[in-house]
């Protein structure tokens, strides 16, 4: 009897001991479940900042990035006077990032901005002597007669803001839509500005209007006379909505501009700009020919990424900063290839290169964006 008492124990302690051994094995299931619960959570947040819904992204260091300034009011252009940067806002204010102090300046111009759509304040490029005169190019849409229009004009920077010195260009056509906006100084020392077609297909191809345009004048706003039509500001034609433009180190011009909308979509093209050429909007798209029209060294097919501001590295090749796409690009004219240097951030409006940095705006809270806390930012990469 006591023999079956002691095997009874022994049976239970056994059993026991398998139990236990179980619940151990469950519960290390559903750890790793839970691992991986959290894993796939990880790439569900970063898809989400992709396609810009605000969701919580990780920290700047393991994005390659530094955060130079933060809560941007509708960004679009950045500006370098040495190591300070000016960054022109849409809603018609420059901020300037000077020794790790942010401010925001008013801006004081004879004709109010109309910050509409993808209208605004938005190209700022510095005078090449802004050292000694604080002057400064913008590009602004205001409203006159119920119309939307913009303007290029002279900006000297005071104590308390900037001003309006004079206007240069008035009364380019405007709209809700298709502004254009980017302005640059090239390499001869001229200024070149980009304006959209207002939403007019043919306008661009009317060499009469300044809209679907790039525009070519002097810093001190007359026609040059090497412009390749006489008496005309235009210097190249047939542009929908052009919001990039820099050069090589050979001299080469360059710019980025949106495709069409709706069937087919897509289209965004990077294009060589020669003086007098006609980019074929509405005409043409993407590989297609017309006579007297210039193809895109590059576009994007059925795919829309927006392209906004550009810049080009010390390789020759070219940074695009893409709206819709959501991504800093890096296209290579050598081999022909298109690469992601940046995403996770949604819209990105303006890139530049100062001092060897890339320097990058981002535009989530211009109304097509869905912006998470801190935007917009300037980053700048690693």
């Amino acid at each position: 009897m006591k023999i079956n008492i002691l095997s009874l124990i022994l049976i239970i302690s056994m059993v026991a001991s398998v139990a236990c051994s179980k619940q151990n094995d469950t519960s290390g299931v559903n750890a790793d479940v839970e691992a991986e619960t959290q894993t796939d959570g990880k790439a569900e947040a970063d898809t989400g900042a992709e396609s810009g819904d605000g969701t919580e992204q990780t920290g700047s260091e393991s994005r390659g990035y530094t955060v130079l300034a933060e809560k941007l009011l509708i960004p679009w252009a950045i500006a370098f006077d040495g190591d300070t940067v000016y960054i022109s806002e849409r809603a018609g204010s420059i901020v300037k990032i000077e020794e790790g102090a942010v401010t925001r300046q008013p801006v004081r111009l004879k004709k109010n901005t109309k910050n509409e759509g993808e209208g605004g304040f938005l190209g700022f490029v510095l005078a090449p002597d802004f050292a000694k005169t604080r002057q400064a190019y913008a590009y602004h849409s205001y409203e006159e007669s119920a119309s939307i229009l913009n303007r290029i004009v002279l900006l000297e920077e005071k104590d308390d803001g900037w001003e309006e010195v004079k206007a240069y260009i008035e009364n380019i056509p405007g709209s809700y839509i298709h502004d254009g906006g980017r302005m640059a100084i090239g390499p001869d020392n001229h200024l070149y500005i980009t304006t959209g077609d207002a939403g007019i297909r043919e306008l661009p191809q009317d060499r009469n209007s300044l809209a679907g345009k790039i525009l070519r004048m002097t810093l001190d706003g007359k026609i040059p006379a090497d412009n390749p039509f006489p008496n005309s500001y235009v210097y190249s034609y047939g542009h929908r909505n052009s919001q990039g433009i820099d050069w090589n180190d050979e001299g080469i011009m360059y710019s980025s501009e949106h495709g069409p909308s709706g069937t087919p979509g897509g289209h965004d093209e990077l294009n060589v700009i020669e003086p007098g050429g006609n980019y074929g909007w509405p005409n043409i798209i993407g590989d297609e020919q017309g006579e007297g029209m210039t193809t895109p060294i590059y576009h994007t097919g059925d795919e829309a990424i927006a392209p906004s501001g550009i810049a080009i590295d010390s390789e020759n090749r070219i940074l695009v900063a893409a709206l819709r796409g959501q991504k800093l690009f890096r296209y290579d004219p050598k081999d022909k290839t298109m690469e992601a240097l940046l995403e996770h951030e949604g819209r990105l409006r303006d890139v530049k290169i100062h001092n060897g940095k890339i320097y990058v705006i981002t535009n989530n809270t211009d109304g097509r964006g869905n912006p998470s806390e801190g935007d917009d930012r300037l980053l700048v990469l690693k």
